[in-house]
């Protein structure tokens, strides 16, 4: 099943179904034109994993970590399905990065690999956008990660058994492919992944991970729509407005 959250025709806030193009609530069904998809989840964080693919590390210069390598984003980061982002202006690098979402559906602390499965609600696509001005000027990458909007994910949580292991991660911009990945390339798997972050935080329900990116990330132009499509999963869609 995909998990749709909405705005209704009247305004209401639903958390529905979605099918085959349409969304479905209390046995009421929507074409996409007559709702607002909003973001699947309201995450209290979202955990970003850096340098999880050896070619994304390769592409900028970096070593694979010897451990996650783990940073934050707030909910003030979180954007929707078919939304305009608008960037920092006066950048001369903001980047698209494709990445598999991982929803959590429990409060957990302190998993082990072996049962992580077990807090997963399920899969979502993410854009973890970066202005890397910024980025490499700072440690904690506040300036260059957590900016306004700087995390548009959905368009659906879909349930695990949707997404293969070796789902495909990719990325297109204007149409044209970018990034073409998969979910095997990762050198920390998503068991691996809470285990390690459940050692230092309480995940709450609704939080997301975000898995890290393939290789071919690059720059962002005012006016670019970007799809991110990972298998299994409902393509994200979202434009980008740089002031």
């Amino acid at each position: 099943m995909y998990h749709v959250r909405f705005r209704d025709p009247a305004g209401a806030v639903r958390r529905g179904e979605w099918t085959d193009g349409t969304v479905r609530f209390a046995g009421v069904e929507y074409g996409l034109d007559e709702v607002d998809v909003l973001a699947p989840v309201e995450p209290s964080k979202i955990v970003c994993i850096g340098r999880n693919y050896a070619d994304h590390a390769a592409e900028h210069g970096a070593d694979v970590p010897d451990r996650p390598m783990l940073f934050l984003k707030g909910p003030n980061t979180v954007a929707s399905h078919g939304d305009t982002v608008t960037l920092p202006a006066g950048k001369e690098q903001l980047d698209w990065e494709a990445e598999l979402g991982v929803v959590i559906g429990e409060q957990c602390k302190d998993v082990d690999a072996d049962d992580a499965m077990d807090v997963v609600a399920g899969f979502t696509c993410v854009n973890d956008l970066s202005n890397r001005d910024d980025q490499r000027e700072e440690q904690n990458w506040v300036r260059g990660k957590a900016f306004d909007g700087a995390a548009p994910m959905g368009p659906v949580v879909a349930d695990p058994e949707h997404v293969p292991s070796d789902a495909a991660v990719r990325l297109r911009v204007n149409g044209e492919t970018k990034q073409d990945g998969s979910r095997d390339q990762m050198v920390f798997g998503v068991e691996e992944l809470i285990a390690e972050i459940t050692t230092y935080l309480t995940l709450e329900p609704g939080d997301v991970i975000a898995t890290g990116t393939p290789e071919g990330v690059g720059g962002l132009a005012d006016g670019d729509r970007v799809e991110v499509d990972v298998e299994g999963i409902p393509t994200l869609e979202h434009e980008v407005r740089i002031p």
